[in-house]
């Protein structure tokens, strides 16, 4: 199941990539400037990655809170008896 930061992140992932490998391009045609396009590769590698990690750690609370929930309302049920 993805949420949207995992979306984001996979999409900025490959965006990342695309704008990498045109730097590499570029860096080889010698044509144009490639720095430009590297430094918004690698920032939107680095950016996509996190959200990926913040959509790992997001699903791993919820579950946790989830759980959390599901077993004070057992106690409540089991303490009005």
């Amino acid at each position: 199941m993805m949420n949207k930061y995992m979306r984001r992140g996979i999409w900025l992932i490959l965006i990342g990539v695309a704008f990498v490998m045109l730097g590499y391009y570029l860096m080889e045609e010698d044509k144009f400037k490639y720095g430009w396009s590297m430094i918004i590769g690698t920032i939107a590698f680095g950016v996509g990655f996190l959200n990926i990690i913040y959509s790992l750690i997001r699903k791993m609370d919820r579950k946790a809170i989830l759980e959390d929930r599901a077993g004070e309302s057992n106690e409540t049920v089991t303490e009005k008896k």
